[in-house]
């Protein structure tokens, strides 16, 4: 199983560089590797004609992102991760144990 490994990632506020959405900014949603695409919160809105079911007695138009080839994004932000916290003793009790 091979990886592929691009420049952003979910979570990640990005630019939109070239193509119809170009200038439209927002977080990433999914990436979508297999097919090099992103999902960005708020760009390239389609509506999806989705039909009757018990959850949609009447039929629905539901709108959601459309996927946009990840070349054509730009990295803004990174998503900051939450910082780790490690056992480590304070400096005052390892100097006391040392001497």
């Amino acid at each position: 199983m091979n990886r592929m490994k691009f420049h952003v990632k979910k979570g990640d506020q990005v630019e939109v560089i070239s193509g119809n959405f170009k200038g439209s900014s927002g977080k990433i949603l999914e990436v979508i590797p297999r097919k090099q695409r992103v999902l960005i919160e708020g760009v390239r809105i389609i509506k999806k004609h989705l039909r009757k079911s018990q959850d949609n007695p009447q039929g629905k138009i539901a709108e959601r992102e459309g996927p946009i080839h990840i070349s054509n994004v730009k990295l803004i932000e990174r998503e900051k991760k939450a910082e780790k916290k490690t056992k480590t003793k304070p400096k005052e009790v390892a100097e006391k144990k040392a001497a």
